[in-house]
């Protein structure tokens, strides 16, 4: 389940359903359907954008961030353009990375 979820985050799988809940003022939310295959898109995109920011976050060249993360710089290259995605460790790296970009600096050190 998890992995699913996570696919989904990414924009690799698109869900079956997808509501948007937000506050009716009442103390309770309104639902509104929306379009699976856009919010898959949506997805994606944010997922793709997510990575230069980290970098940029970071303060690092591609080369550098490549280095760091031990990639080649081809391979950062895809991943920014969403032509690839990276998967397994490299993922939760840029997890952490996003989170806590001084953790990652400061381990590399």
């Amino acid at each position: 389940m998890v992995h699913a979820k996570e696919r989904i985050e990414r924009g690799e799988t698109r869900p079956a359903n997808v509501w948007e809940l937000t506050p009716d003022g009442k103390g309770g939310f309104a639902r509104k359907r929306l379009d699976p295959r856009t919010f898959q898109h949506e997805q994606k995109a944010e997922w793709n954008k997510s990575i230069p920011a980290t970098r940029r976050r970071l303060g690092l060249s591609q080369a550098r961030f490549a280095r760091l993360l031990g990639i080649s710089l081809r391979t950062l290259h895809h991943w920014e353009q969403g032509t690839r995605q990276p998967t397994g460790a490299a993922r939760v790296l840029l997890r952490v990375a996003a989170q806590n970009p001084q953790a990652v600096l400061a381990a590399a050190a």
